[in-house]
């Protein structure tokens, strides 16, 4: 299994995705969101390029119930339902409900990733899970950054090593490219020590700039979520949920051993 993180979307249009898995990765905060409104219970979410785009398809969907979700600059778009917020997803704000989705970098990964056999979406709060569905889906794996407004992203490179790590400590011959060996540096560096991210991270910072340090709380999270969102035919959905724990494997969880609570 040979493993590759695109560390920024400059590489999206020349990444061949055919043949292969596709996890994106947009930690602070689409993915993370992402991961939040399966676990409270939504129906779909479906990635848009653009604000317009997510109005004309809301009514295309209807009768269904819809939501709007989506930020630029990090705020939420006049007259949408949501921003991207892991905190906007409850049970009660979108259980059983279809959200349209857009956001400044996090929903062109998405898009992207769609061209690839098998994709998914991952974030820190997810990361063993995830780990466990690229293994289970038995392909070479390309991990996509989200980065921030085309460049790169620290929180997601951390993730994406993480992602990496959990794959080599899973499948004894798999094989990273190099940009995938720089991720995985970077996920141990910080695996055990996640709330750096707070101060080293320009995106992170400006979060708690805006008052958004309750986010930063809900995103820079490992394994709180047995969720792997599953893209397919334009959609996510909830995907195959907790997967077993493949024998041998290691928990992303620094400190610990594998065994299934990793699943709880």
């Amino acid at each position: 299994m040979r493993v590759h993180v695109a560390l920024t979307p400059g590489e999206f249009p020349d990444l061949a995705l055919g043949g292969r898995a596709a996890l994106v990765v947009d930690v602070l905060r689409a993915t993370s969101m992402v991961v939040a409104a399966f676990d409270a219970g939504c129906a779909r979410v479906i990635p848009v390029a653009g604000a317009a785009e997510a109005r004309e398809r809301s009514l295309a969907l209807l009768p269904e119930p819809v939501l709007l979700a989506g930020e630029r600059g990090g705020e939420r778009i006049e007259g949408f339902d949501l921003g991207n917020s892991p905190l906007d997803c409850t049970p009660e704000s979108v259980g059983g409900r279809n959200i349209l989705l857009t956001t400044t970098n996090g929903t062109a990964a998405m898009l992207k990733a769609s061209q690839a056999d098998a994709a998914a979406v991952a974030a820190l709060t997810n990361v063993g899970a995830a780990v466990r569905w690229a293994v289970s889906m038995g392909r070479d794996l390309m991990v996509l950054c989200a980065g921030d407004r085309g460049g790169f992203s620290l929180e997601d490179a951390v993730c994406a090593g993480l992602l990496a790590e959990g794959i080599v400590r899973a499948v004894a011959r798999a094989t990273l490219s190099d940009a995938a060996q720089a991720a995985r540096c970077l996920g141990i560096l910080y695996g055990a020590r996640l709330d750096r991210l707070r101060r080293d991270s320009g995106w992170a910072r400006h979060l708690e700039a805006r008052a958004r340090g309750a986010d930063l709380d809900c995103c820079l999270r490992l394994d709180t979520s047995g969720v792997v969102p599953v893209l397919a035919n334009g959609a996510i959905t909830a995907g195959p949920g907790a997967l077993t724990w493949p024998a041998g494997a290691a928990d992303t969880r620094w400190g610990r051993s594998a065994s299934p609570g990793a699943n709880r």
